[in-house]
């Protein structure tokens, strides 16, 4: 059970101020207990991806981040540098001023952008910060994530006003699918919350308090 519930588990640390002692205390405690991945800022995916050779575990890491508003291109060169540095999943920020002025075909557009530098390389997982969209903004960007041809949906950076809800987990399922994955993020830190975002549908749950939660579950 321990082992299953860890292969959910993106293993995070996006603080700008994490140092490169958490950063290593980040990798031992990630293959320690074979988390899916470590989700690092840009700047540690070289370095985690050499600490990281010869095991199971990802090197994620955050593109457009964390809000979302760079340019496109920006987005894409970010994505491509990660890739060269070791990246095998990348987690973009979608155009969220875009969106909410019905601009659709630019939020498909950057997000296209970013799965198609990703291709054959790298998951991309699109993060559309639940905490500020209307019920209907994130039914119209969950059917954008689906369309763009994305590996997962994630539901936020953990940075704005409010993270996971299993409200919004269940409502992003229901527009993408079984062909997608929903990553929830934000706000998981004991067992019992991870549980309900999988039993809402999350394949996915980024979260710093992993060992936290894997010691919960040991006890």
């Amino acid at each position: 059970m321990t082992e299953s519930l860890a292969s959910y588990i993106d293993h995070t640390a996006l603080k700008a101020e994490t140092t490169k002692e958490q950063i290593d205390q980040l990798v031992t405690e990630a293959k320690e207990y074979n988390f899916a991945s470590v989700c690092v800022n840009p700047t540690w995916v070289s370095y985690c991806s050499e600490q990281l050779q010869g095991s199971s575990v990802k090197v994620c890491t955050v593109i457009g981040f964390p809000l979302g508003a760079n340019a496109t291109a920006t987005k894409v060169f970010e994505t491509k540098q990660a890739i060269q540095d070791g990246a095998t999943e990348v987690d973009m920020v979608i155009n969220i001023g875009a969106l909410k002025d019905g601009n659709h075909e630019l939020v498909l557009e950057d997000i296209c952008a970013v799965v198609e530098a990703a291709k054959g390389k790298a998951l991309t997982k699109v993060i559309i910060e639940t905490a500020l969209l209307s019920e209907d903004e994130k039914k119209q960007v969950s059917a954008l994530v689906k369309e763009s041809g994305a590996d997962y949906i994630k539901t936020s950076t953990g940075f704005s006003t409010n993270g996971a809800t299993e409200d919004d987990v269940r409502l992003m399922r229901s527009i993408v699918g079984a062909s997608i994955g929903v990553k929830a993020s934000g706000g998981i830190r004991d067992l019992n919350s991870m549980k309900l975002m999988i039993d809402a549908g999350a394949t996915r749950i980024g979260a710093s308090a992993g060992v936290a939660i894997m010691q919960e579950l040991e006890k």
